[in-house]
Order: structure tokens, then sequence, then C-alpha cells
């Protein structure tokens, strides 16, 4: 397996809740993982990541719902049909419902379908299919 250069690592409240969000509805695989700490190292579709149960390692701050502000990871997939199925089926809202939005970058635009949800403690996740270039 080849590593990303840059792998975020997102400090959860629930690992076991978290790690099924991620496996058993969005559609990760289990790289590896550790019992203590309790921490997974997960991919899905060329994208990783990884998780790790609240422990203050690095604390900068006090972690409160949600987590992450200010930021939002952006994942490539071949498809978002599947995952929004997977999120209908268990009742997972969606926090920016899919649209097709077109970035501008330089003579062309850059298109994506795309959606956001919240994991469970409020990750921002946006994934998104490409549309091509016009």
């Amino acid at each position: 397996m080849k590593f990303n250069k840059l792998i975020p690592e997102l400090s959860v409240s629930n690992f076991e809740k978290s790690l099924e969000f991620y496996t058993k509805t969005i559609g990760f695989k289990i790289e590896y993982q550790r019992e203590e700490p309790r921490f997974a190292f997960l991919s899905f579709q060329g994208s990783q990541i990884m998780i790790e149960q609240s422990n203050g390692h690095w604390k900068t701050g006090e972690l409160k719902y949600p987590f992450g502000r200010g930021i939002n990871f952006q994942i490539e997939v071949r498809s978002i049909e599947p995952i929004l199925k997977s999120l209908k089926e268990k009742n997972y809202s969606i926090f920016v419902k899919t649209k097709e939005n077109w970035y501008k970058k330089d003579n062309e635009l850059v298109g994506n379908k795309e959606f956001l949800i919240k994991d469970p403690d409020g990750y921002l996740l946006r994934f998104f299919e490409d549309l091509g270039t016009k």
C-alpha cells in the first residue's frame, strides 16, 4: 500500500461509532488498526484517512461538536450514488444536498456533482464525482 503525502487524522469521540460510519455507511476499507490507543487507517477509492479515539495527544483546544470547524474534506469518488443510497437507507441526514457546481480554473470550468455530510463528530465531508471541464 502506498501512503498519500497528506493523510488527515481525526480525533473522534466514539471510535466504534465512527468506524462503523466510515466503513459500513460510506464504504471505507480498514487497512490496519490498533486497540491501544483505538486507531484505524482507512482507505476509499484512493483517499486515505485515519481516525483515533480522542486521547489528548496533540490537543490544541477543547473538542466540542462540531469538530473540525472551518474545514471540509473533499473526497473524489467514481460515483456519489452508492453513498447517497447507503445514507438514505440509514436515515442519515445530508448537510448540503446533491448539486452540480462548476468552479473556474484559468479559462475553463471544472465540474463536480457533490454533496456534503457531517460525520458523527461533525467533521464536514464533501463527496464529489468529476463532471469534466467546459
